[in-house]
């Protein structure tokens, strides 16, 4: 596809329209109830279809500036992409390009946490009074499967005014990751532990803080060591600022009626840590959701626990029906389950997908933020174009 018209602008400090998108993509998004509209859209019957259908999405009102979808089966890897990787050179995206990852570094958190279960370090029924006793005692009966699950009842530090007011002054600032929660430390519980599902970026926070604390190791080496190396993961980190590494999709604000802003570099990661700091590719998130999804880190009976569905969304939402289990989606679609993780972020929105075997897989990623808050029409939209994609995945041969 050809570089649209319309150049970004350039500019030596983020301008406020970027700067207010943060505050939406940080809020812990309530994920509304979501269902599977069957045969809505025709099901995709070749590759040509799948490339028509992400080229209409790009150039649709309010599109992204570019697309690139991995799909996998065995070792048959198929790559299409749509507009371009950078508004200014008109340069394709790449599979070795990095991105931010939004929320989908929440399943790493969960990748970490349960291999300390099988390995007996850490336990599902552990709780945040036993393994992090310096946070509110009001808190201490929270355990790590409620926040792997998202049923914890944690306020969300990313809605604090104090914390969105820090952010919107200095979206560069460096924040002290591991103290995040005491943003919301005055704070009771929003619900009684257990009795609900609500999305909440504290929940990761605290899980990386209980594996740090049973092994007394940092949480980025924790993830160099339980998933990076395991799986192969060459392009993949955990930085605290705001540079992303050559070459990097350009993520986009494209809200009207200015022209695209590049917002890549506008927020620091270390203000969203294990809740979605991670930097990483689509080749890269291609072979985690893998391993993942396939159980690949673990043994079954952790993988059994981890697939203990209840009611609950990724945020935004994935394709088809969504259940949540512990740091993993299931998406119900018209044409089978796969199982994953969605997230967004200033300039991204992410969805990496598996079969329960890790036999094939699917990594889609979007250069602008969709969500229901901002763009709930063009959330249906991708979430449609999502499901075809994943139809053509479960279906034999291409």
């Amino acid at each position: 596809m050809p570089p649209r018209p319309a150049p970004p602008r350039r500019t030596r400090r983020p301008r406020l329209r970027a700067a207010s998108v943060i505050a939406v993509c940080l809020a812990g998004l309530v994920p509304a109830a979501v269902s599977t509209a069957a045969d809505a859209t025709p099901r995709p019957s070749d590759e040509r279809t799948l490339q028509r259908r992400l080229d209409r999405f790009v150039n649709s009102p309010g599109g992204p500036p570019g697309i690139i979808a991995v799909l996998q089966r065995g070792h048959d890897r198929q790559i299409l992409r749509a507009g371009v990787a950078d508004l200014a050179t008109g340069r394709p995206p790449g599979p070795h390009d990095h991105m931010r990852i939004a929320s989908t570094a929440k399943a790493f958190s969960g990748a970490v946490a349960l291999t300390l279960v099988d390995r007996h370090v850490l336990g599902l029924d552990d709780t945040l009074r036993e393994r992090l006793p310096r946070l509110p005692d009001a808190w201490g009966s929270v355990t790590l499967r409620q926040l792997l699950n998202h049923t914890s009842g944690l306020p969300d530090y990313s809605e604090d005014p104090a914390f969105l007011e820090e952010v919107l002054a200095d979206p560069r600032r460096r924040f002290d990751s591991r103290r995040l929660l005491d943003y919301v430390a005055d704070e009771p519980l929003l619900f009684r532990p257990g009795s609900r599902y609500q999305y909440s970026n504290s929940d990761n926070i605290a899980v990386a803080l209980m594996a740090e604390a049973v092994t007394g190791t940092p949480y980025e080496r924790l993830l160099r060591e339980l998933v990076y190396e395991p799986l192969r993961l060459r392009d993949t980190s955990l930085p605290q600022g705001y540079r992303l590494p050559e070459p990097y999709l350009h993520g986009y604000d494209v809200t009207p009626p200015g022209p695209p802003e590049d917002v890549s570099e506008i927020l620091s990661a270390s203000g969203v840590w294990a809740s979605g700091g991670i930097v990483s590719t689509p080749a890269d998130m291609n072979r985690f959701i893998r391993g993942y999804a396939g159980g690949a880190l673990y043994g079954k009976d952790v993988v059994r626990e981890q697939r203990r569905w209840i009611a609950g969304a990724s945020e935004p939402a994935g394709p088809g029906r969504n259940k949540a289990g512990l740091a993993i989606f299931r998406y119900e679609t018209r044409c089978g389950v796969v199982l994953g993780h969605t997230g967004n972020f200033p300039g991204y929105t992410q969805l990496i997908a598996a079969t329960p075997d890790g036999s094939r897989s699917l990594t889609f990623s979007v250069t602008t933020q969709i969500n229901r808050t901002q763009a709930p029409a063009q959330l249906r939209q991708l979430r449609a174009v999502q499901e075809d994609f994943v139809c053509a995945l479960l279906r034999d041969g291409r």
